[in-house]
């Protein structure tokens, strides 16, 4: 069970930024200090229950699931701690990473690691998206910390039972969109918050997955199940790899990577990139749940995504000084947005090579890139490509020149989890952050399915965060949660 390590706008692959000092540093104290101004606290997990806590001289025994793709390279952000046990259906796609931590035991079923092995003190979850919530909550109920890939699952409903299992279980979770960390993200909540294009009210994203560029193509969507029969490979554990979802024959056209565009097993190109995406929206514009989700694509079926589409969204607007959702993020807890205003913003999602209009304010002979974001305010626009958020044109962005203020810097994605499993602050993607980022993403998909094209053509799916549930249309609820194969359950 694997995924492909693949560069977003906020790389997945940016280094961590500083080194952990020996004593408290100034990131801490100035984080500490803001939570403070707003009459929150964060304490040391052991002090706040947190279970199976450590001191931060202690290494924490992290078993890895799905380590062929995308966890491998996770596991290997955490060789400062000790790598116990190793799970994944297929040894021979996973075999490198074997050879990487020899001492680690070996297992193709994570219910029977998780059983069987009691030195584990926290898991990495690298799987297919359809595995996520199963192995995530299995590991929670145990009591062990939880790293999981994003999206942080494959449908809403699951979602928010991570959220539930991880607030009562007190462990320290994180969601794999790496970005979230970066000076890049921080960089974007200072441009906005300076008011530096003033008030937002409409933000495109855009991304050239399922494709690669215009010619290649990472994983097939828009196709039908394949007719042809084919044998399962020796080192592979079928029916383990299916788990929760449908049975069905193996084909080569589901794995070990190409799993992504089909229905039954992955997200499609929204689920891939959206929670890298959006989280610096997120954040920089105090975004919540939407109120609203439309969409629209090229041909779709019942087995895979389309091979283009475009999902807008529609949020409330929001008050300026921090929010609960985001009081708890990492280097940016009680950070006000300076009286800014969050009006009311509609943000438009483009796949498959599409892409809004390129801008007047972009000047010719610049890209606008197969894969970036737009934030149009009311004074201007901001341009994000690569990680680097600009003020377009150039002229405008020499005319500002840097936010007046600076963020304090993460100590890395990996390292805040780390941090948080030995007793320190909540990582900045943790389970209360990324369950409710991961929810928005996943709605854009509702509306995608293909039971729901014709009536969506009347309407746009009006969404009531409180009750899980679209209130304009019953039919669209019933793709919020999917059926489990007999012997499958979250509960």
């Amino acid at each position: 069970m694997s995924a492909r390590t693949m560069k977003t706008p906020f790389s997945p692959k940016q280094k961590d930024m500083t080194s952990r000092p020996a004593r408290v540093s100034r990131r801490q104290f100035l984080g500490s200090a803001a939570i403070a101004s707003t009459g929150l606290m964060i304490v040391p997990g052991a002090l706040r229950g947190l279970a199976g806590s450590k001191s931060p001289g202690e290494k924490i025994n992290i078993a890895g699931i799905g380590i062929g793709g995308q966890g491998g390279h996770d596991l290997d952000q955490m060789t400062s701690e000790n790598i116990v046990a190793l799970c994944d259906v297929d040894w021979t796609h996973a075999a490198h990473t074997f050879k990487k931590f020899p001492d680690a035991k070996q297992y193709k079923d994570y219910r029977k690691m998780l059983e069987e092995q009691k030195d584990i003190d926290a898991v990495v979850v690298g799987t297919p998206d359809h595995h996520h919530a199963f192995a995530a909550m299995a590991a929670m109920k145990l009591g062990k910390h939880v790293y999981c890939e994003k999206p942080l699952t494959h449908s809403v409903w699951e979602a928010r039972q991570l959220v539930k299992a991880a607030r009562e279980s007190k462990v320290a979770t994180q969601m794999g969109n790496q970005g979230q960390a970066s000076e890049a993200t921080r960089r974007l909540c200072q441009m906005v918050w300076s008011g530096s294009i003033g008030p937002v009210h409409e933000v495109h994203v855009w991304t050239d997955r399922p494709s690669n560029g215009l010619f290649n193509e990472y994983w097939p969507q828009g196709v039908d199940r394949p007719k042809e029969s084919s044998s399962v490979p020796d080192t592979l554990d079928w029916d383990m790899w299916l788990g929760p979802a449908p049975a069905r024959p193996y084909h080569p056209a589901y794995a070990p990577f190409k799993w992504r565009g089909w229905w039954d097993f992955g997200t499609g190109a929204l689920g891939d990139i959206g929670c890298h995406s959006f989280d610096p929206l997120f954040r920089a514009l105090k975004l919540g749940a939407p109120i609203s989700v439309e969409a629209s694509s090229t041909r779709v079926n019942k087995e895979t995504f389309p091979q283009a589409s475009m999902v807008t969204y529609r949020f409330p607007a929001r008050e300026a000084k921090p929010q609960s959702i985001n009081s708890h993020v990492k280097g940016l807890e009680g950070a006000d947005a300076g009286g800014i205003a969050m009006p009311p913003l509609k943000m438009v999602w483009y796949d498959g090579g599409l892409r809004p209009p390129r801008p007047e304010e972009l000047e010719d002979g610049q890209q606008m890139g197969d894969n970036g974001t737009l934030l149009v305010g009311d004074q201007g626009k901001i341009l994000i490509q690569r990680g680097r958020c600009r003020i377009i044109p150039e002229s405008k962005a020499k005319e500002y020149g840097e936010p007046p203020s600076k963020l304090p810097v993460s100590p890395g994605h990996y390292k805040e989890w780390i941090e948080a499993c030995k007793g320190g602050p909540a990582g900045g993607s943790n389970f209360d952050w990324a369950g409710p980022l991961a929810e928005a993403v996943l709605l854009g998909n509702v509306a995608l399915r293909l039971g729901l094209r014709e009536e969506l053509t009347f309407k746009r799916l009006l969404w009531n965060s409180a009750d899980l549930k679209f209130t304009n249309l019953d039919e669209a609820n019933t793709f919020l949660r999917r059926e489990y194969r007999p012997g499958w359950s979250l509960a």
